[in-house]
């Protein structure tokens, strides 16, 4: 740990926030009425206390989360980012800010958790609050492990800090880490309702969770097969959520990512950001990094040279270098996931009767402020992640957007996941499997985006692997997938990846500029996929990055052998 986090977490220990809103996740204490001694002292205090988990700590991961889990996985070309090419070090700044971040969320779960021990509130509101503590917690060691392997753990940051001993702290080996990860879980799950307000974690949220590590636990440390305990208990949390949380996938898929559905019962755990710069860092940020020049209103988005790859093109069945006429989508996930020419958004700019991508391109009157050209070197922008101009935000959430603000809410566990964790649990060390409830998940997942899909005798390990790409694409969790997957079998993690086509197109422009003025749609030897791409130099080493080198030199012993802990006796909440 850096610091920076150091520094963060002596703040969060004398917990004072930035200003009061009548948004409910922003409802949290003002520096003028909050002090140690007299906060936490009803329930809407100590509600208060916790909603700062949601938003401003995981400012700076959000920030960088798509470039690990979407530029890295070959989910995402982003020019010459460092994540393309698995050359990123610890002096990156995404990488940087990444630590920082989930360190901080840690800190201000730590120090919430402890101050509502002797809360004067109701006991129901304290356990709650204490449960949403803890699962944001296991969430962002959750990411912590998954992207640096071992790490330390800290427990509880006000006797680190009396004792002086953050920069002295061994990181933790990963078995243990997980083992640290499941008992906090286990304790969020006794202590969270079954069912909680729209948007905020409920014990189902936390069980998802604990599934989703189980799952990725289980190969840790073997070769070729996972450790058949940890994916039945995979299988049995996940089933428990499908069977008795009450929540439902939603019809339409692409409606999960819309603005009136923040929170929606699919969402198990969610971002939800506030639509204001005041305070800073409670907002979403991301159109800002994806979308293309023009497509707000505010002049502050900059996503135009960067796109969903050619190698998930390839997933879904499509290409940009086939005419938009013949291009027949079967998957509804493509479209609500990359915008290609001749898709139009009627969701998008609403004002104007909805966004069409190829005339804001082409037509100067329609596009004004925008690239003017096919900027994308894959030919496809950022779906996700992107509510539109200002009159879609006052629509959907009845708030004015602003300058790199928005409040889209940012789904980081679904209820599709669970769905198909719980059918590559019960395939578990087989390459298929004709499990009823299995292929029942796989079967609810695909058949909302592909509606003629038929339920199968049987379903394998490729397909949900495929299926979960296609799903959860540039919501940042492909790289994690890759993660899984390499515990247990790098060599075959490693050719995927590079067998991956994760480089562009070249002549895009004048093919599409061409198409938009005449309708006539002919490739020449000027449009091509790179000749002799780069193949990306992956290694068993790949799998985990680095430590920001700000965090090695504030803690010299992140460079040591992890120790081995037994949590379960040394740590008690």
């Amino acid at each position: 740990m850096k610091l920076k986090s150091m520094q963060y977490l002596m703040l969060v220990v004398a917990l004072v926030f930035g200003i009061a809103s009548c948004e409910d996740f922003l409802d949290r204490p003002t520096e003028d009425n909050y002090n140690e001694a007299n906060f936490y002292q009803n329930d809407e205090q100590c509600v208060q206390g916790v909603n700062y988990l949601y938003n401003s700590p995981w400012y700076d991961f959000q920030r960088g989360f798509i470039k690990v889990g979407e530029v890295l996985s070959g989910n995402y070309y982003m020019g010459n980012s460092p994540y393309l090419t698995f050359t990123v070090n610890g002096t990156d700044e995404d990488l940087v800010n990444m630590s920082y971040s989930l360190w901080a969320v840690n800190g201000h779960a730590n120090t919430v958790y402890n101050r509502l021990k002797t809360a004067n509130a109701s006991q129901a509101t304290i356990d709650a609050c204490m449960g949403e503590c803890l699962t944001w917690k296991a969430m962002a060691y959750f990411y912590l492990v998954r992207s640096f392997g071992a790490v330390p753990i800290i427990h509880d940051n006000t006797e680190e800090l009396t004792a002086g001993t953050y920069n002295a702290k061994f990181k933790v080996a990963v078995p243990d880490v997980y083992d640290y990860i499941i008992m906090t879980l286990e304790k969020a799950m006794e202590l969270l309702p079954a069912n909680a307000a729209a948007g905020r974690i409920d014990r189902y949220s936390a069980e998802g969770l604990l599934a989703k590590v189980y799952l990725t636990k289980s190969g840790y440390g073997q070769s070729g097969s996972r450790d058949q305990s940890d994916l039945d208990n995979a299988a049995l949390h996940a089933k428990n959520v499908i069977d008795n949380s009450g929540r439902s996938l939603l019809e339409n898929y692409a409606d999960v990512f819309r603005l009136e559905n923040n929170k929606n019962e699919e969402s198990l755990m969610a971002w939800h950001w506030y639509p204001t710069r005041d305070p800073w860092t409670a907002q979403n940020t991301l159109q800002s990094d994806l979308g293309m020049k023009g497509f707000s209103e505010y002049g502050d988005t900059w996503g135009e040279w960067g796109g969903p790859s050619v190698d998930l093109q390839d997933a879904f069945g499509v290409s940009a270098l086939r005419s938009p006429a013949d291009r027949y989508d079967t998957d509804a996930r493509r479209k609500a996931t990359m915008m290609m020419p001749g898709d139009n958004y009627e969701y998008f700019w609403q004002d104007k009767g909805g966004f069409d991508y190829m005339r804001f391109l082409y037509d100067a009157e329609y596009g004004a402020g925008g690239p003017g050209q096919m900027a994308s070197p894959t030919g496809a922008n950022s779906v996700k992640h992107l509510y539109g101009n200002a009159f879609d935000h006052e629509k959907g959430l009845g708030i004015s957007a602003g300058n790199m603000v928005s409040g889209l809410s940012t789904h980081i566990l679904r209820l599709s996941d669970v769905y198909l964790i719980y059918a590559e649990a019960k395939i578990g060390n087989n390459a298929s499997t004709s499990d009823a409830g299995a292929i029942d998940a796989f079967h609810a997942v695909r058949a909302r985006a592909v509606p003629t899909y038929e339920r199968p005798a049987s379903i394998t390990w490729d397909e949900v692997w495929k299926e979960r790409r296609l799903e959860l694409a540039c919501e940042g969790d492909r790289w994690y997938d890759f993660v899984r997957l390499s515990y247990y079998n790098p060599q075959r993690a490693i050719n995927e990846l590079k067998a991956q086509r994760r480089d562009e197109y070249w002549g895009l422009d004048d093919l599409y500029k061409r198409y938009f003025e005449d309708g006539t749609f002919t490739l020449t030897e000027d449009q091509r996929y790179t000749e002799n791409p780069q193949i990306p130099n992956v290694t068993v080493s790949s799998f985990t990055l680095p430590f920001p080198t700000e965090d090695v030199v504030f803690n010299p012993n992140l460079m040591e052998d992890p120790v081995r802990v037994d949590v379960r006796d040394e740590f008690d909440y």
